[in-house]
């Protein structure tokens, strides 16, 4: 009787998929709801991408009329009902977040706040994991630890699913392989309601591939993805809670292994390259396969091949009770790693290389900023013009000038021109940037001739430029009270790094060839 539900449900859940795609296709061109192509789409012509409805209505009208059924079915399902409610009711809050994103568009960060507020609704619903069971006689007793790890199981899960959608067929294939695995492990351990959930959600993925394998009529939009991720961390978590069994997580885990190591890769990536975690990029596991010149239709195969091997070897956990079932996951995993080095998304030299670069940009950024803070201090005790001058080649020292010239128009249209000369190296012996900066202080303009070795990075050299610029404006915005005063300072003066006066040195004037006025 229990096997025939399971068929009804897989089977019902199909069906509705099939019929309620096209009408959701519909709605979506009327609203505008279509993805259209852009830098980052593989597509070349808009496409509907609010497909996750038709996913989530047929689960949902196939899942709930179980509740009703007088086998031993429905009676655990209605003992579940809390639990079923809370995950329902926290999942379609999810899909709810990620349909204002298709129609509307939303931050990385809101959709990021709001998974983490419904794997809290999980948690306290009593959807957590508590303990877990590494072998029979080995029970780690989580405690609070167990609200954190199901926080980050969850968000991280439903993020990988997000991010895994970028080619057609291919988020919504690996979650029907991993639902089916859930499904599997569900009825090996006598979990009937989660495998009536996961085989509905696995019907309805069924259904909807049919119009959503390459070429797509439809997308799943970040409603499907969203949704489809937090359902199936949500269904990991209530195995385990369940069972206590780690391979409740370890599975999921493997049928999951490429999307997860890809979310992984590319928040190193980000993180190497110093930019936003939440940063689009086309760098992923299948941008990689399509660079190596597969059709899409061909790299989304070799995943889901990749995906039901992985599956496949990892279902093996299930006949293992001991430690065992440990070695088969650390085994499979290796597979997974050595498949994302193959296709070069993890080289140890080079993201080492990347981590050194970025510690000794980040290391030179501290150094020029609490420069630049004490630089700031100097500047506000300015009183007089030679003061400011003196603070003007202070800063150009200590934020490693090659050398500064200003030009000053008075107000009676005469002009001086002050010279500040640093370090004296052979004549092209180095790269430098040369920058014209227009500022206008006490009415008076001015225009400096700066240059600033590059030494580290051209973006070091552009840094410190604009922080110089910075204290320039600074000054030019002070209280016209407290304004230095130019007539008095001496035309065509230079002074050198160790103070010296172009009449005690030879070499302080500075030819200044071929520069170019460059905006900061």
């Amino acid at each position: 009787m229990i096997v025939k539900t399971y068929l009804c449900v897989y089977l019902g859940s199909a069906i509705l998929a099939v019929a309620l795609t096209p009408l959701v296709i519909n709605v979506a061109r009327r609203i505008g709801a279509v993805d259209r192509p852009g830098v980052r789409a593989v597509h070349r012509r808009p496409t509907p991408r609010i497909g996750g409805l038709a996913i989530y209505v047929a689960a949902v009208l196939l899942i709930l009329p179980t509740l009703c059924l007088n086998n031993a079915v429905g009676v655990a399902c209605r003992g579940m009902r809390t639990q079923l409610t809370v995950l329902f009711g926290s999942a379609t809050f999810v899909l709810a977040v990620g349909l204002v994103d298709d129609l509307k568009g939303l931050a990385a960060r809101v959709k990021l706040l709001a998974e983490v507020i419904a794997a809290g609704m999980l948690c306290a619903g009593g959807v957590r994991i508590d303990s877990v069971a590494v072998t029979p006689g080995l029970v780690l007793d989580l405690g609070g630890w167990g609200y954190l790890l199901t926080l980050l199981w969850v968000v991280g899960i439903t993020n990988a699913v997000n991010l895994s959608d970028g080619l057609d067929g291919l988020a919504a294939g690996i979650s029907a392989m991993a639902c089916g695995v859930i499904a599997i492990c569900a009825v090996h351990g006598g979990h009937v309601v989660l495998a009536v959930l996961m085989l509905a959600l696995l019907g309805s993925l069924s259904g909807f591939l049919l119009f959503n394998f390459n070429p797509a009529k439809v997308f799943l939009g970040d409603s499907g993805s969203l949704f489809l991720g937090f359902t199936i961390a949500s269904s990991s978590v209530m195995c385990v809670a369940k069972s206590t069994a780690l391979v409740g997580l370890t599975l999921p885990a493997l049928a999951l292994g490429i999307p997860i190591f890809d979310t992984a890769c590319a928040m190193l990536r980000r993180f190497l390259e110093r930019r936003s975690l939440f940063s689009p990029d086309r760098s992923h596991f299948h941008h990689r396969l399509l660079d190596l010149g597969l059709q899409q239709r061909q790299a989304v195969l070799l995943i889901y091949l990749v995906t039901l091997s992985a599956s496949g070897l990892g279902l093996f956990m299930l006949l293992r009770d001991d430690l065992g079932s440990l070695v088969v996951f650390g085994g499979v995993l290796v597979l997974v790693v050595l498949l994302f080095r193959v296709v070069g998304m993890i080289c140890l030299p080079e993201i080492l290389g990347k981590l050194q670069r970025r510690r000794a940009c980040s290391r030179q950024e501290r150094q020029t900023r609490s420069t630049f803070e004490h630089l700031q201090l100097r500047f506000r005790q300015v009183r007089d013009a030679r003061d400011w001058w003196q603070a003007v080649c202070q800063a150009a020292g200590q934020l490693d000038f090659a050398w500064l010239s200003v030009r000053i128009v008075n107000v009676n249209a005469t002009t001086n021109t002050l010279v500040w000369r640093g370090r004296c190296p052979p004549r092209y012996s180095m790269h430098i940037v040369v920058m014209n900066l227009p500022v206008v202080i006490d009415d008076r303009q001015m225009e400096f001739e700066i240059a600033v070795p590059i030494n580290e990075s051209l973006e070091s050299a552009t840094h410190r430029a604009a922080l110089f610029g910075r204290l320039m404006d600074e000054g030019a915005a002070r209280d016209p009270a407290s304004t230095v005063h130019m007539q008095d300072m001496k035309p065509s003066s230079v002074t050198c790094r160790d103070g010296k006066t172009a009449d005690e040195r030879e070499d302080a004037a500075v030819p200044i060839v071929g520069s170019v006025a460059t905006p900061v």
